[in-house]
């Protein structure tokens, strides 16, 4: 299965980083978050990937161009034609597309965009800003036990987002609707799994976003479910987060890290 990575957007809540690099691409640990999303994937047996590019979309394709330039170490030979060898060659078993779904382009839009590179076929779909200690196996058989089209990750965090409300007999999800101050509601993490059916309910539209109509009719539909994930989230909107997982890995504390235990 390939894993869809929402990455276009301009991230202006973290502007710190993001007027020089798509959020995707910023750094914590010494990698970019993005790097570490597919790590997770990687380390349970997904390995082939789609990102959903827009904003300063050439800067993710050059650094995947340059990996080993990244994470090798190297030797510039100028005294035979600047040749270049490349030590304890640092690889990934990883198959990676970046596609320029636009600059100004929704989340939905950008979805439609990759249909052809998904095909006909369920896949995964995540945000390009944001990691959990999910187990994606287990994620992926729940879907397979519903038979719905879509199936999203539902977490507890601070009420910042709008939240969900999920039906407590099929865990279907029922509706979104705007937080409350003294709501305790889960949120979309996203770490999502879907059916090429997806695509039925996404217009041929740059504008659509994905979270508002899309997901809304699925829901109403009955075809959405929840996964109720109950360890750890966190997205990176803003500079406080960003060194609030930097503080999680220089403490060898980070749960997403799965594949470095």
């Amino acid at each position: 299965m390939k894993v869809v990575m929402l990455a276009g957007g301009f991230g202006t809540r973290i502007s710190e980083e993001s007027h020089l690099r798509p959020k995707p691409m910023v750094e914590i640990g010494g990698k970019p978050i993005l790097w570490h999303i597919m790590k997770e994937y990687s380390y349970y047996g997904f390995h082939e990937f789609v990102i959903c590019a827009g904003y300063k979309q050439q800067v993710i394709k050059e650094w995947f161009a340059n990996y080993h330039l990244h994470n090798s170490d190297v030797t510039f030979d100028f005294t035979s034609n600047g040749r270049m060898k490349v030590h304890n060659n640092v690889s990934e078993p990883w198959k990676v597309t970046i596609v320029d779904t636009g600059l100004n382009t929704q989340t939905g839009g950008r979805i439609k965009r990759i249909q052809k590179y998904v095909k006909d076929e369920p896949f995964f779909l995540t945000y390009g800003d944001g990691v959990c200690d999910i187990d994606i196996r287990k994620l992926l058989d729940f879907h397979k036990t519903h038979g719905k089209v879509a199936t999203l990750t539902a977490v507890h965090i601070g009420q910042r987002f709008g939240v969900l409300d999920i039906d407590r007999e099929d865990l279907t999800v029922r509706a979104f609707r705007e937080k409350s101050m003294a709501d305790g509601s889960r949120i979309n993490a996203g770490y999502m799994v879907l059916e090429p059916e997806i695509f039925n309910y996404i217009d041929d539209r740059d504008d659509v976003v994905f979270e508002k109509e899309p997901l809304e009719r699925l829901a109403k539909d009955g075809q959405l479910v929840a996964y109720k994930h109950n360890g750890f989230w966190q997205c990176m909107d803003t500079q406080r987060e960003k060194e609030q997982l930097e503080e999680m890995i220089a403490a060898g504390e980070a749960p997403w890290m799965v594949w470095d235990r």
